[in-house]
Formats: C-alpha cells, sequence, structure tokens
C-alpha cells in the first residue's frame, strides 16, 4: 500500500505543466468572445538545471600599452563630410 501524499507530487508536475497551455487556451476563448485576436507570447526555452554555471577566470594577463592619442587611422582622424540629400 501507498501513501496517498507521497502520489501528490507524481500527479501535481503534470497539472503545472500543462498551466501555460490550459491558461493560453483559456484566453485565446475570451479574446475570441471580445472579437480580439490572443497571440501566445514567445516563451524561453527550458534550462537545464544541471548546466553548470560560465567560469570567468579572474587571472591576471598581460594587457597591452594604449598609444598615444594621436595615433589613430587616417580615417578616424580626419572628420567626414556629411552629404545631404535634396529633393
Amino acid at each position: 500500500m501507498v501513501c496517498v501524499m507521497c502520489l501528490i507530487p507524481l500527479f501535481l508536475v503534470p497539472i503545472v505543466n500543462i498551466l501555460p497551455l490550459l491558461f493560453d487556451y483559456i484566453m485565446g476563448r475570451i479574446y475570441g468572445l471580445l472579437g480580439w485576436e490572443y497571440r501566445k507570447p514567445e516563451r524561453a526555452p527550458p534550462a537545464c538545471p544541471y548546466k553548470p554555471a560560465a567560469k570567468n577566470d579572474s587571472k591576471v594577463t598581460e594587457k597591452p600599452e594604449p598609444g598615444p592619442p594621436d595615433s589613430l587611422p587616417e580615417s578616424a582622424a580626419a572628420p567626414r563630410a556629411v552629404e545631404l540629400k535634396q529633393d
């Protein structure tokens, strides 16, 4: 014999999973009665709870020294003239 309280999680999971579908169905019906169109929102794909988090290595690396400010490329150093179209 199995405890009835032990079976609740087995039935609770499918009910919780069907709630968004049931909500979309009911909202579609209500909007339909009002003459509106109900569009289902885009849902995020399910994420795996066991996926490890991205690791951020905080190792010190050699950073290149920034050059002097006058070492800009020619295209960035000279301002461009803006041409306006006149119709």
